[in-house]
């Protein structure tokens, strides 16, 4: 009975701790073009087919990097699909994800060797490529720390007219709620892009993968960097464990901490210069562990942080910041850029030597609000219902990023939603056909639409007449036949519109008409109407 009671107990506790212990965190690889999933070396990681993707081609690709993932094929979107395209990838689970996105090569004598292109993750532009991206690792891909709350991610491809975007990979890797909490103004209404991410004194670029490190870390890209500059530093090694490493939320990988620079004699500062966009804010985490054997207690290195000249952190001293020697270290500040250079300043004091261990730059971006999902689904409806040359694309949001609004669809903010609404369709003479769906009354804050020098068919939606902020409506020169709607009466903001070149027939409905008669600004459709009714109006 004893016995029973110890292995029960043993149940018990491996049952308890297996409960309290965290679920992997959500995971979803795409190889872009890909007919079947994939598993990678060395790491066996999983790929998933292609889906989810709006348009694009599928082709062989060139990897630009040897750091790309080893996949051989891209998907590329030509401009003749649309100016945006995307993968909207649904059943992503509430959290905080990285969303990396590596680019890749057509592998056609045809093609431009490097497009130039615009990347926007829900609805917000986090980066656009610069030529000569395929030359450094760094660049041959984009990658943002995101929230995403409504089981969905967009990523959307914005042509600039450089090329067609190629895109060879996406990755969606969930990370801790509170991965790079930096303070005031983090969280859901920021997105963090990764402009640099450096590991100093190490010689070769490594994944968190490669480090083993923790999958909540979202297997980040460590660029190596052996010398700020010729004579500057010198390295540091360890193979001794560092503690307080691999721990919530950033989960960063013990390995990290055990390579350094150290400044020197002849040039006792270290000093790390990037380029950065200008007028940004920018997020700088950067990485100590004491791993230098001849330092062996507190006040022996000290020395002062200066971000672009500014002091940012005084007096650091590893060893009594972090405890102990072979120790993690991070420390994190916010500073705004507005030149184009970033310069991290390490300044020792007292004769001592500077060091650090890796350093990280984010941009800090804006989210976008986005357009009412319910005006985007009506303008998709819209699309299929008019069959919406290819040309125009209208993938992702319609109004955001705002450097890349839809053709043809006017967006205006509202104040009161803080959601982006549709206030004009301008889609005139763009050899639309099909029909115009009931579904368009969705688009309730409509203005003005202009359809006309169209081929589209059947009857005035009676719908219309319940845009009640309506001021144009012209559908002429299409096949519109039937009668004119007995809803149109109720649209008193309306103040011009034209039907003309249509086949319609009926009378003119009277609450219409009698607006007409009294009102100046409506003296000119008189003989609009007349002539397309081919009937007086009025009785």
């Amino acid at each position: 009975m004893l016995r029973f009671h110890f292995l029960w107990l043993l149940v018990f506790c491996s049952a308890l701790n297996s409960s309290s212990a965290r679920h992997a965190p959500f995971a979803m690889r795409i190889s872009c073009g890909a007919r079947q999933n994939i598993h990678s070396p060395p790491t066996n990681t999983l790929w998933f087919k292609d889906f989810a993707y709006t348009g694009g081609i599928p082709a062989n690709a060139t990897r630009p990097s040897f750091i790309t993932p080893p996949l051989k094929t891209l998907r590329y979107f030509p401009l003749s699909e649309g100016p945006e395209n995307c993968y909207i990838i649904n059943r992503v689970p509430k959290g905080h994800y990285n969303v990396r996105i590596f680019f890749g090569l057509v592998t056609l004598t045809s093609f431009d060797h490097e497009p130039l292109f615009d990347i926007s993750v829900e609805g917000t532009q986090i980066y656009s490529l610069k030529s000569g991206w395929s030359d450094h690792d760094d660049r041959a891909f984009a990658e943002a720390l995101v929230f995403l709350r409504d089981g969905t991610v967009s990523i959307c491809f914005h042509s600039t007219g450089h090329g067609d975007p190629a895109i060879l990979s996406l990755e969606i890797l969930q990370v801790d709620d509170k991965a790079y909490y930096f303070g005031q103004g983090w969280g859901e209404g920021l997105i963090l892009r990764t402009a640099t991410r450096l590991s100093c004194g190490n010689g070769k670029p490594k994944f968190d993968v490669d480090y083993s490190g923790d999958h909540w870390g979202g297997d980040r890209f460590w660029n190596p960097i052996l010398s700020f500059g010729q004579n500057a530093d010198q390295r540091r090694s360890t193979e001794s464990s560092i503690k307080q490493a691999s721990k919530a939320p950033n989960f960063y990988p013990e390995a990290l901490y055990q390579t350094a620079l150290v400044s020197t004699d002849s040039q006792p500062d270290l000093q790390y210069t990037m380029d950065v966009d200008p007028n940004r804010n920018y997020s700088i985490w950067l990485h100590f562990a004491e791993i230098d054997n001849t330092i062996t207690g507190v006040g022996q290195r000290v020395f002062d942080i200066l971000i672009n000249g500014d002091i940012a952190f005084q007096g650091v001293d590893v060893v009594k910041m972090s405890g102990d020697r072979y120790t993690a270290l991070v420390l994190n500040t916010t500073v705004a850029v507005n030149g184009r250079t970033l310069t991290v300043t390490l300044h020792p004091k007292g004769g001592s030597h500077a060091i650090i261990n890796a350093i990280e730059v984010f941009e800090i971006i804006a989210v976008e609000s986005k357009t009412l999902p319910e005006e985007v689904r009506a303008l998709q409806v819209l699309k299929n219902s008019l069959d919406l040359p290819h040309r125009f694309g209208w993938n992702g949001d319609p109004c955001v990023p705002q450097q890349h609004p839809w053709s043809g669809a006017d967006c205006q903010f509202d104040r009161t939603s803080h959601k982006w609404v549709i206030d004009g369709l301008g889609l005139d003479n763009q050899g639309l056909r099909g029909f115009l769906p009931n579904g368009i009354s969705k688009l309730r804050h409509l203005q003005s639409i202009n359809l006309s020098g169209n081929s589209i068919r059947g009857a005035i939606p009676s719908s219309l007449g319940t845009i009640a902020s309506l001021e144009v409506l012209d559908l002429s020169y299409n096949f519109f036949n039937g009668s004119i709607p007995e809803s149109l009466g109720q649209l008193t903001a309306l103040r011009r519109l034209n039907l003309n070149g249509n086949t319609l027939s009926g009378r003119v409905p009277a609450a219409l008409g009698g607006r007409l008669l009294h009102r100046a600004s409506f003296k000119s459709m008189w003989y609009t109407w007349a002539t397309c009714m081919r009937a007086p109006p009025f009785y």
